[in-house]
């Protein structure tokens, strides 16, 4: 039944009214009138589910509104009312179902169409996205908002010269021309011209930009394009001329500076003595027009050489260490990746302490003239020389230049932070944690500082004092820490802490927080959802694009990278320990008969009652319900452990990566241990070869090259021996002949495994993380070849591996020789490691 009577009929449009202006209860209330006298009104069914869905009874609300479809199948209403209950699921594939099944009964319901298309574009159903704005702008043409959306329809599916006709239409559609700084317009103009950009246009889209140039409000924009365009075209005069003023505008931006090296016909990725000093001229030339950019000091160090860069950079870092730039080293960093430079710094640096210790001015002279300096000049000299000394690992001599500014200076901020990372550097979490809590205490109002120490309790598997600390900035009306911190997002935060609980052992957390990161993703997606409304009325049409690019991205981050690569690599391991439940219960059932785990499990049970019975016995606490605390049914993350398809969970992880981290060589190496876990051989040799085309070097790659060459000829032999094939036989035997005719092309077919990896080995050498990957290789191939692979991993306390000798490659150096090789020869490499490393919490507990 559908029609109603007059009264009941006119209550019904109310109801559309309420819900239109949010007011659900009236809503519901108005529904349920109609409902007394017309029970199988489908429609109103429909709303009455939409009212309660809005009032966070979802399961109520999908009933009422399946009913209301059984009822009246035929209406327009009721299915867009099923469609919008998806997307308040984010079930976007459904809702656009229902939706399509809603214009089948009213084809030109403005409405339905507009949220049609809102979904389209959220989905990025780019075709269909055009095809409901087209519809839109005809049943509506004189709707500015529906031009614009079906020019940005064209403009996404790159069909430029459409999106401009359309813009075109609409600008001569207008009555009246929009008055002179009218924003909407001019970032319309503006959107046009990224148009005819896009389309490569170059000539017509700086012609265009010259004829809008009274309507535009961003001024900034409109020459930082001007100037690009004019480059583009290679009128190079004018385009120095356009960078010029731009660098007028603001002498601290590199973009500009490297746009007028372009326009200067200067080619900095391929520079010549002649064009080096063109630059430094250039820059002297600049400097006396902005003698305060600090840029223009620092941009000539890069191109100046020997004599000449020593000159600079002195006259840099004393004009830096008087004025007290905390950020000096990190300014200077950049330069290090020339070891000349590099060296040059440490001379004039230790130059300027030993001159101020016993003259007080940075240079040594005897002149009675000579101006004096600051105090805190001495002060950051030690400090610069601390970090200078950090970079190269000289762990003590670090430490006792930042003790001895701790002593000159000891409420110094930054001379604790340093210290603390210095620490680290060496390997003593413990104490680098300590010292940035020191610092901490001395700024209890410093976000950043408390921030930076939470991370160091994580680091030091301190999950319980960081979420302490880090609570100290999180909401006072929050019903915990963790729950805040989730709110807003923290990733950072979840991160750390997820790997910290993997560190631990503690998978089901960790798996959690990884878990939690990928939802706060989850929910960016479905954040830019509201804008595609906001973005076309308010005409913000560069930024909203920039925001579908942005997002159709965003998996790429590095933190959704890192957060899917730890999620993948443990139910990678599930996969392998399907027991495992968390770091100590699975080690304690590892050596159990049956009856005693169930002993175990009996006792743990009886505990836990017994702690439950002892916590009704204790007085109830008053709750401030201000601070109610959300329940958490899964605090220990078991559903993530229990899951059935450990490897399904992994791709959910991975299949991002593929699509988004491409040129990132660690996506393949997961997808090769997925692949080969799968069993699925020519996937997981499309993943090595797409490893190898990014780095052929990789210790890695070669690692997984060796173990899937000595895999499939294991099967191939397995096959070739049985009198009845193997299962499957027709297929093995395509996997056997693609492998053949594929691998060679990272594997020569005439080279034995062995020399192979000794070529590979000595095409890196000096490299301690080859030196480990060629150790596993060859055992790999010969399980008896353990002296020879002693022998090569000893190789490593010789200087060649001083710059790759790392507390990380070390430690994993020595434990493969003390489990799997020779444990005297362990020992002689630990004695080393502890004058490489001496202040190393690893080996000092080693000892202890």
């Amino acid at each position: 039944m559908r029609e109603l009577p007059s009264k009941e009929s006119a209550l019904f449009k109310q109801i559309l009214k309420f819900y239109e202006y949010k007011q659900y209860k009236k809503g519901l209330k108005a529904a349920d009138q109609i409902l007394k006298k017309f029970p199988e009104h489908g429609e109103t069914l429909a709303m009455k589910g939409l009212f309660l869905n809005h009032m966070d009874k979802k399961e109520e609300a999908h009933d009422f509104v399946r009913k209301g479809l059984k009822f009246d199948l035929k209406s327009h209403i009721c299915w867009h009312v099923y469609g919008l209950l998806h997307r308040s699921d984010k079930n976007y594939g459904e809702a656009l179902k229902c939706y399509n099944q809603a214009l089948k009964f009213d084809k030109d319901n403005m409405q339905i169409l507009q949220d049609y298309s809102l979904l389209q574009i959220q989905m990025r159903n780019y075709e269909a996205f055009n095809e409901s704005r087209l519809r839109l702008l005809k049943l509506r043409h004189n709707n500015p908002r529906y031009w614009i959306g079906l020019a940005i329809s064209y403009h996404l599916q790159e069909n430029y010269d459409l999106a401009e006709q359309v813009l075109k239409a609409y600008v001569d559609t207008l009555k009246e021309k929009p008055g002179p700084m009218n924003f909407e317009h001019s970032e319309m103009l503006l959107y046009h011209n990224l148009i005819i950009e896009e389309s490569g246009k170059f000539d017509n889209a700086l012609e265009h930009l010259e004829s809008i140039k009274e309507d535009i409000c961003d001024r900034r924009s409109w020459k930082e394009k001007r100037a690009f365009f004019l480059l583009k075209l290679e009128r190079h005069q004018e385009a120095k001329e356009a960078y010029e003023d731009l660098i007028s505008d603001n002498p601290d931006c590199y973009d500009y500076y490297n746009g007028f090296l372009s326009a200067s016909q200067i080619n900095t990725n391929e520079l010549s003595p002649d064009q080096c000093e063109k630059i430094i001229e250039i820059c002297q030339t600049l400097e006396t027009k902005y003698p305060k950019s600090n840029l223009l000091k620092r941009f000539p160090l890069q191109y100046t050489s020997d004599e000449r860069f020593k000159v600079e950079v002195d006259k840099y870092m004393q004009a830096a260490l008087r004025k007290g730039v905390p950020s000096l080293f990190v300014n200077l960093k950049k330069l290090y990746v020339d070891p000349i430079k590099e060296a040059i710094i440490e001379e004039l640096v230790e130059e300027y302490l030993q001159n101020l210790k016993t003259y007080n001015t940075f240079t040594k002279s005897s002149n009675a003239g000579d101006e004096i300096e600051q105090p805190t000049a001495y002060l950051w000299t030690l400090y610069l020389l601390a970090q200078h000394y950090d970079n190269k690992r000289d762990t003590m001599k670090a430490l006792k230049l930042i003790d001895e500014a701790i002593e000159h200076t000891p409420t110094l901020v930054e001379l604790y932070m340093t210290k603390g990372r210095i620490l680290k550097h060496g390997g003593d979490l413990n104490n680098a944690m300590k010292v940035m809590d020191e610092a901490r205490e001395l700024d209890l109002q410093d976000r950043f500082i408390n921030s930076k120490c939470t991370k160091y309790m994580l680091r030091n598997n301190q999950p319980e004092e960081a979420l302490k600390t880090i609570g100290l900035f999180t909401r006072g009306d929050a019903p915990d820490p963790l729950t805040d911190l989730m709110d807003m997002q923290c990733m950072w935060y979840a991160l750390e802490e997820g790997e910290c609980y993997r560190r631990q052992n503690n998978l089901g957390k960790a798996l959690k927080r990884f878990h939690q990161i990928e939802k706060h993703f989850a929910d960016i997606t479905d954040d830019q959802f509201d804008f595609h409304t906001y973005c076309l009325r308010k005409v913000t049409l560069r930024a909203y694009l920039s925001m579908l690019r942005l997002e159709d991205q965003l998996r790429s981050h590095p933190y959704y990278f890192r957060a899917a690569k730890n999620a993948i690599e443990i139910y990678l391991y599930l996969k392998d320990n399907p027991k495992t439940i968390n770091g100590e219960e699975s080690q304690n059932y590892e050596n159990m008969t049956e009856e005693e785990i169930k002993a175990a499990k009996k006792a743990k049970s009886k505990a836990k009652k017994a702690a439950l019975k002892e916590a009704k016995k204790a007085p109830p606490v008053k709750e401030d319900q201000s601070k109610k605390k959300v329940q958490d049914d899964d605090p220990e993350g078991e559903k993530f452990l229990k899951v059935e398809d450990p490897l399904g969970e992994a791709f959910k992880f991975l299949h991002p990566l593929q699509i988004l981290a491409s040129k990132r060589i660690e996506t393949h190496l997961l997808g090769f241990e997925y692949y080969t876990q799968k069993k699925k051989y020519l996937l997981a040799l499309r993943a090595l070869k797409r490893a190898y085309n990014i780095d052929k070097e990789n210790p890695d790659l070669h690692v997984n090259i060796i173990r899937f060459k000595l895999e499939v000829s294991r099967l191939e032999k397995e096959d070739n021996e049985k009198r009845e094939p193997l299962r499957d036989s027709t297929e093995y035997q395509t996997i056997f002949k693609v492998v053949n005719t594929e691998l060679p092309t990272i594997l020569p077919d005439n080279i034995s495994l062995e020399v192979y990896t000794e070529e590979f080995l000595a095409r890196n050498k000096g490299s301690m993380s080859h030196l480990l990957a060629g150790s596993n290789a060859l055992l790999q191939i010969n399980p008896e070849s353990k002296q020879k692979v002693t022998n090569i991993l000893m190789n490593s306390t010789k200087d060649e591996f001083s710059s790759t000798r790392t507390l990380k490659n070390c430690i994993s150096v020595y434990e493969q020789l003390k489990s799997k090789l020779d444990s005297s020869k362990a020992e002689e490499f630990k004695n080393k490691c502890k004058e490489w490393f001496p202040i190393s919490s690893y080996y000092k507990e080693l000892d202890d």
